[in-house]
């Protein structure tokens, strides 16, 4: 019998809460921020309207090189955990109506401070141990 098979469960630590009682969002609100970022073609999105700040969903989408169907499947789980906003402008244009995207300050955050944040680390990692 190992070590840790005779540690009683009262000795194991517990953490604390994650969040504060008084959090403006939930702890599944933000799972599903995290879920949504962590899928390959949503990362490229968010990426790229950080990048550009603003585009409509035609620039978007050609900017990102994705199938329409999967485009606009990808862009609304954004849309719907609150990473990215939709507007519609009002009023039409020589070219018609136009919707746009652009990253929520959320959206920012867990971009700039969650996945970007590692892939710094290990390029800063790779550069000092190279």
């Amino acid at each position: 019998m190992s070590e840790t098979d005779r540690q009683s469960s009262e000795d194991v630590r517990r953490p604390e809460p994650p969040l504060p009682e008084e959090s403006g969002l939930a702890l599944e609100e933000y799972l599903a921020m995290q879920q949504a970022i962590g899928h390959p073609t949503r990362f490229r999105i968010l990426r790229t309207l950080v990048a550009n700040d603003e585009l409509s969903a035609a620039h978007l989408k050609a900017a990102v090189d994705v199938e329409s169907h999967n485009f606009h499947y990808h862009l609304d789980e954004l849309v719907d955990v609150g990473l990215v906003d939709k507007r519609q402008r009002r009023t039409a244009d020589s070219q018609g109506f136009y919707t746009y995207y652009r990253p929520t300050a959320m959206g920012r955050s867990i971009l700039t401070h969650g996945v970007e944040e590692l892939m710094r680390r290990e390029r800063a990692f790779n550069d000092a141990y190279s």
